[in-house]
């Protein structure tokens, strides 16, 4: 049984908090286990440059995640635990993949628009302080992601569409140089994608609003003391909705427990006692992992050693021989084995060519296929709410179910029923012998 590839990290720009670990590294942990998975864990150090330039700082948060990943119970004999900076073929296909992607795609990138958007705001030149790195952080992304085709990536909510972006980069590359990369999906633990901070927005160390996972108990009980809540007095009925002491007790909770909180703030539980109901409840799950953080951020030696090992393996089973394919792929190549005096072949005709499906996201943000065979196109879809959504129509079109009077597609120009069908026939017969010589 072949196993699902799960993919995931932090960057290196802080000191790990909760929400690091209800979001990411707690499920990612979890699925780790499961028989028919296996994970790759990362430290982000190369994203980390983006935003932070005090080396001690990115050396230190490092460190920190590592003993993080490691306290939190991850099996280092079972799942890839490496530091991004030590997988130099990461940069290298960041290349080949910069080399693909559309500007204009970038260009709606929500971290770059966002940047743009604020300097508007102030009266500044769209691009000021926006760095190079900023704007193509979504390809490097992209490459953390295909260079080991990666099937699914726990992300939070807000980063959905570098994964959606992911997508498009390698679809592109496989259209213009054949299937190299599987195209990954997000996956999102709906309650906990993002964890409200003391002050109600987003926990983050943008927002300096974080509580660390590994804070010492008395400074954890301090920091949820200082949460954020509105007025009203004990007795009175609270709201759970909104509430940042409600979303952190779900994000730690049982059903159960979370049901009997809520019903608390129905009945008018005071501030101080669901801020120390929520204090007991995060300190019971977080203290055992805290004591063997303690000790490995003390034996900083015997994680560089793991971390070494573990790019190490990845590189020699996995990342080389990925990029020596991709290098040969798109004509980086050996000019000993080019045979003297030789011409390039001539392209097949379009009769002869044997046709394709091409699946691509447009400008308007949508999703869209084709059948093509060579330069002409004979089925031109309508667009797709999702990559998913066309890639089952396509599947259901090569399993022969176009449909009467189809809305979702139209014939190219000059082409006939006669020769869609013929094209098919074409497809599906090259798939099967494709699958005999590979038997």
């Amino acid at each position: 049984m072949s196993k699902t590839r799960v993919l995931t990290g932090i960057t290196t720009s802080g000191t790990p908090h909760l929400g690091n670990y209800a979001g990411a590294i707690r499920p990612a942990i979890v699925a780790s286990r499961a028989p028919n998975v296996e994970s790759y864990y990362f430290l982000a150090d190369y994203h980390a440059l983006i935003k932070v330039q005090e080396p001690a700082r990115v050396q230190r948060s490092t460190l920190e995640i590592a003993a993080t990943w490691l306290a939190c119970g991850l099996d280092i004999e079972k799942n890839w635990f490496y530091r991004q900076s030590d997988i130099p073929e990461i940069p290298e296909l960041t290349w080949l993949l910069t080399c693909v992607a559309g500007k204009g795609l970038l260009n709606r990138a929500h971290a770059y628009k966002a940047a743009v958007d604020r300097n508007r705001a102030e009266g500044e030149d769209d691009d000021a302080g926006i760095s190079a790195g900023l704007f193509m952080y979504p390809v490097l992304m992209a490459a953390d992601i295909l260079i080991f085709n990666a099937q699914k990536v726990p992300v939070g909510r807000d980063q959905v569409q570098h994964i959606e972006m992911a997508r498009d980069f390698g679809q592109r590359f496989n259209h213009l140089y054949g299937e190299h990369f599987t195209l990954p999906e997000a996956v999102i633990e709906e309650q906990v994608a993002t964890l409200p901070g003391l002050d109600g927005r987003k926990m983050s160390k943008s927002y300096d609003n974080t509580i660390p996972l590994f804070a010492p108990r008395d400074e954890l009980k301090k920091l949820i003391a200082g949460i954020l809540t509105d007025s009203r007095a004990p007795s009175e009925p609270k709201d759970t909705d909104g509430s940042a002491l409600f979303q952190l007790y779900q994000a730690f909770s049982s059903k159960d427990e979370t049901a009997a909180f809520a019903q608390a703030f129905a009945d008018g539980i005071g501030w101080g006692d669901a801020k120390q109901q929520l204090f007991e409840r995060i300190d019971a799950e977080v203290a055992p992992m805290r004591e063997k953080y303690e000790a490995l951020m003390a034996k900083p030696a015997e994680i560089e050693a793991i971390l070494r090992d573990g790019a190490a393996r990845l590189r020699a089973q996995h990342a080389t021989p990925t990029l020596q394919r991709l290098r040969e792929a798109v004509g980086l190549r050996d000019l000993s084995q080019v045979a003297v005096g030789a011409k390039p072949a001539a392209k097949k005709e379009a009769s002869t060519t044997v046709p394709t499906f091409k699946q691509y996201r447009d400008t308007d943000g949508k999703f869209y296929f084709k059948l093509m065979q060579g330069e002409r196109v004979l089925l031109q879809s309508t667009g797709f709410a999702s990559p998913r959504d066309a890639g089952q129509r396509i599947a259901a079109i090569k399993q022969g179910e176009i449909g009467d009077g189809a809305s979702d597609f139209a014939l190219g120009e000059g082409v006939s029923d006669e020769e869609v069908n013929a094209a098919l026939a074409a497809f599906v017969a090259a798939q099967l012998e494709g699958e005999g010589r590979h038997a």
